[in-house]
């Protein structure tokens, strides 16, 4: 069955992400147990890049399918899990990519709508909130998407919403989205973090 064609987001209004939004019916994964049936041999790579046996997925509707039954176990592993079988998947940071974003209001008011690499739209907030790492590359973003799963925010994306929080005049710099504060700078551990 063909998926149909991502819309345009910077043509959306907010009305009609909202809608795209509570469109997209993901299967129940949380809700399967099946036994563990051993490794899908698929890789996800740093980059969002979907491989099988080594070689790149190149069709789009199949990596937005497999996206749709990808679980984040307890144990911080990932598996694709159908009613019937489950089977390990190696994920080398975060399974998800934020490709792009479509930023609507102002202050408190504003909303930053991301698109994911699979096509999925999440709106950051309380429910998905983006918290920033700082690595050997400097600031990574990353942004909740589901069941503890998250999507690394692409680094021309990173740079887009960096440039709006500069011109923010918030301090600290971070931006808003759905009425939630995030501040672009790492949380620092307090002492009392430290110490437990």
């Amino acid at each position: 069955m063909p998926m149909d064609p991502l819309p345009d987001l910077a043509s959306l209004s907010l009305a009609e992400i909202a809608r795209l939004a509570d469109e997209q019916k993901l299967p129940p994964v949380d809700k399967w147990n099946p036994s563990h049936c051993g490794d899908s041999e698929m890789r996800i790579a740093r980059d969002g890049t979907w491989y099988h046996q080594g070689t790149p997925i190149g069709r789009e509707a199949m990596v937005r399918l497999f996206s749709t039954i990808l679980r984040r176990e307890p144990s911080g592993g990932y598996v694709l899990v159908t009613p019937v079988e489950k089977l390990d998947i190696v994920v080398e940071d975060v399974p998800f990519v934020a490709v792009e974003v479509k930023i609507d209001g102002e202050g408190p008011a504003t909303r930053l709508t991301f698109r994911l690499n699979t096509g999925d739209l999440v709106t950051a907030g309380a429910a998905h909130p983006i918290r920033f790492v700082e690595d050997e590359d400097g600031p990574r973003p990353y942004l909740m998407v589901r069941g503890g799963m998250e999507a690394v925010v692409a680094r021309p994306v990173y740079y887009e919403l960096a440039d709006r929080a500069i011109a923010g005049g918030e301090s600290p710099v971070g931006l808003w989205s759905d009425g939630q504060f995030f501040p672009l700078e790492p949380a620092v551990p307090s002492p009392e973090d430290i110490a437990a």
